[in-house]
C-alpha cells in the first residue's frame, strides 16, 4: 500500500476530500469540525432523511459560531460549501479519507468497508470511529487492512477536544500518523492506543463507576452521600451517579459488561448487578426522568444531608497509634477543641479513633484490641486543609452515642462530615486505588503511553488529575497500602496491584516514568 509523507501536515488540510458515514451525532460533528479544518466533506447516511436533517442542524452550528464571534461570517459560508450530500457509496470514490461513524454493529462496519475497497483508491485512508468493537476485526476481511485505523471521537465532538487514533494489528503506522496529524488540524489532541477493549478513555474509566457501584451494593452509603465525598475529598466535577445519570444506563451499562467480558471475565472490570437491574427497567437517568435520583423538570431531586447531631459534652479522645497521618490528626483535634488522651490505650470513655489505609474500621478494632462499641475510622488519605469534606467510618457495633459525638466532634469548624458504615478503604480510597490500578495496568499491558493515557482522561473524562498523576499526588506507597489491605479484607482479586503499580511504588519512582 501506498501512503503520503505524513510526518508534516502543510498548509492545507491533510486530506483535501474527507467522506464521513452516518449522520447521527458523532457523525455530524466529525463532518462540522472536518469542514472547518478546511475539508471538503462528503457526507452520507442510507438512510436519506437523516441526513437531510443534519445538514441544516451543522449549517445552524455554524450561524450560532459566526453570532457569537467564534466564526467570521465567510468562514461560516466556506464551511457550508465544503459539507455536501452524497448520494451513494459511489460518490465517495475520490475521498483521501473515510471516517465510517455507523450502527456499533461488527457485521455491519464489515460490510461497509468490504464496499468501500472497491469504491475509494487504493491510497485512501479508511478509519472507524467505534468506540468498543476491535479495529482488527473490523478490518480483518480487507483486502488490505494495513489502510484501516481506529478515530475514536467524543460527544459532542466539536467540544471534546480528544481522539484516540488507533493501530489494528495490520495497520500502517504511517496511517495513525496521518490521522493525528490531521486531528490537529481539527483543533483535537490526538492519543495513540493499541487496539484493546475500551481502548483508552471507556477503559480508563471503569473504576469509577463500578467501585462506586460495589460500595452502594456493600450497603456503606447512598447515591448523594458517594458523590459528595468524591466531589468535596478529590475534586471530580460530577459524583459517579450524577455522571451515570448523565450519560444514561443504556449507554454506559453496556459498555460496561462489553469491556468486562472481552477481557474475559477479568475482575478489574467487573460490572454490577443494581447497574444491570436499573437498566433493564429502564431506569437509566436524567433522560428517562429517573436513575439514581429523580429529576423534576430535568433537576436532580438531591436528599439533604443529615443534620449534625446535638451533643452536650464530648468524650475525650484516644487516637490509635497506627493512625494515617497520625501527627497531621493530632493537630486538627487540637484545632477542634478535643480533649485527647495520650496514654499507652483509651480510658474506658474514650472515642478510640482510627485512620486505616485500606483496612476496615472493624479489621483494625479487632486486630489492635480496640473496644469496637467506642471505636470509629476517619479517612486521612487527602490532607484536612485540602478536602472540603471529613469522612467517617462506624463498625456494626459502634454506639449511637460515639457516632454522634464524632460527628459533632469533626463538624465544629463548620466543615462538611459524611458518616458512612464500615468498608475497606471508606469510599475516596478505594475508588482512588481503583482508578489508579487500572491506569497502571494499562501502562503495564501497553495499550498506551503514560502521557497519552493523562490527556486522554483530563480531555476525555473531564478528571481533576489524569490518574497516574491522582497515584502520585497521594502516594503510589499509599495506593499500594490501599490495594493489598481491600484484597485482604474482600478476598477479591479485583483488588490485586498492577506490576506498574507494584514496581514504582516499591523503589520510590512517578507512576508516570517510563524504562528507558
Amino acid at each position: 500500500m501506498q501512503t503520503q509523507d505524513t510526518s508534516q501536515a502543510g498548509p492545507g488540510p491533510r486530506y483535501r476530500t474527507v467522506a464521513v458515514i452516518g449522520a447521527g451525532a458523532m457523525g455530524k460533528g466529525i463532518a462540522q469540525i472536518a469542514a472547518q479544518a478546511g475539508s471538503v466533506v462528503r457526507f452520507f447516511d442510507a438512510h436519506g432523511p437523516a441526513l437531510e436533517r443534519a445538514l441544516p442542524e451543522i449549517g445552524s452550528q455554524w450561524d450560532r459560531m459566526v453570532e457569537k464571534g467564534r466564526l467570521d461570517a465567510a468562514a461560516g459560508a466556506a464551511c457550508k460549501q465544503r459539507l455536501v450530500a452524497a448520494a451513494g457509496l459511489r460518490d465517495l470514490a475520490d475521498c483521501e479519507l473515510v471516517v465510517e461513524a455507523i450502527v456499533e454493529n461488527l457485521d455491519a462496519k464489515k460490510s461497509l468497508f468490504a464496499e468501500l475497497e472497491s469504491i475509494v483508491a487504493p491510497g485512501a485512508v479508511l478509519a472507524t470511529n467505534t468506540s468498543s468493537l476491535s479495529v482488527t476485526a473490523i478490518g480483518a476481511g480487507l483486502k488490505e487492512p494495513r489502510r484501516l485505523a481506529g478515530y475514536h471521537f467524543f460527544n459532542p465532538v466539536p467540544l471534546m477536544k480528544v481522539v484516540e487514533v488507533i493501530a489494528g494489528l495490520q495497520t500502517d503506522p504511517a496511517v495513525c500518523e496521518g490521522l493525528a496529524a490531521y486531528a490537529r488540524q481539527m483543533g483535537h489532541t490526538p492519543v495513540r492506543a493499541a487496539d484493546t477493549p475500551g481502548f483508552i478513555v471507556n477503559h480508563a474509566g471503569r473504576g469509577y463507576n463500578t467501585e462506586a457501584l460495589r460500595i452502594v451494593a456493600e450497603g456503606v452509603a447512598d447515591f448523594a452521600t458517594i458523590d459528595r465525598i468524591l466531589k468535596d475529598q478529590v475534586g471530580f466535577r460530577l459524583g459517579p451517579f450524577e455522571l451515570m445519570d448523565l450519560t444514561g444506563l443504556d449507554v454506559s451499562h453496556p459498555v460496561m459488561e462489553s469491556i468486562y467480558r472481552q477481557y474475559y471475565d477479568e475482575p478489574r472490570y467487573r460490572p454490577s448487578a443494581l447497574a444491570a437491574q436499573r437498566a433493564a427497567g429502564g431506569v437509566v437517568g436524567r433522560k428517562a426522568g429517573e436513575g439514581f435520583y429523580r429529576y423534576i423538570d430535568g433537576k436532580a431531586q438531591v436528599p439533604a444531608e443529615p443534620p449534625v447531631p446535638q451533643v452536650e459534652e464530648l468524650p475525650p479522645v484516644w487516637v490509635s497509634t497506627r493512625a494515617a497521618r497520625r501527627a497531621e490528626l493530632f493537630q486538627l483535634l487540637k484545632a477542634l477543641g478535643a480533649k485527647v488522651e495520650t496514654g499507652q490505650s483509651p480510658s474506658m470513655n474514650a472515642l478510640t479513633l482510627v485512620a486505616p489505609l485500606g483496612f476496615d474500621v472493624t479489621t483494625v478494632a479487632v486486630v489492635d484490641r480496640h473496644d469496637p462499641a467506642r471505636t470509629i475510622g476517619i479517612d486521612m488519605l487527602v490532607e484536612d486543609a485540602a478536602t472540603k469534606r471529613r469522612v467517617l467510618a462506624t463498625n456494626p457495633a459502634t454506639r449511637t452515642d460515639m457516632r454522634d459525638a464524632a460527628h459533632a466532634l469533626f463538624a465544629r469548624d463548620g466543615k462538611a462530615v459524611s458518616v458512612i458504615r464500615d468498608s475497606a478503604g471508606f469510599v475516596t480510597q478505594r475508588v482512588v486505588a481503583t482508578i489508579v490500578n487500572i491506569a497502571s495496568d494499562m501502562c503495564q499491558q501497553g495499550v498506551c503511553s503514560p502521557a497519552d493515557l493523562e490527556t486522554a482522561v483530563t480531555l476525555g473524562l473531564g478528571y481533576p488529575l489524569g490518574p497516574l498523576a491522582m497515584g502520585n499526588r497521594w502516594g503510589p506507597d499509599n495506593m499500594l497500602e490501599v490495594l493489598f489491605n481491600m484484597q485482604t479484607v474482600y478476598g477479591d482479586p479485583r483488588y490485586r496491584p498492577s506490576p506498574w503499580l507494584r514496581r514504582r511504588g516499591a523503589i520510590g519512582l512517578s507512576l508516570l516514568h517510563e524504562e528507558a
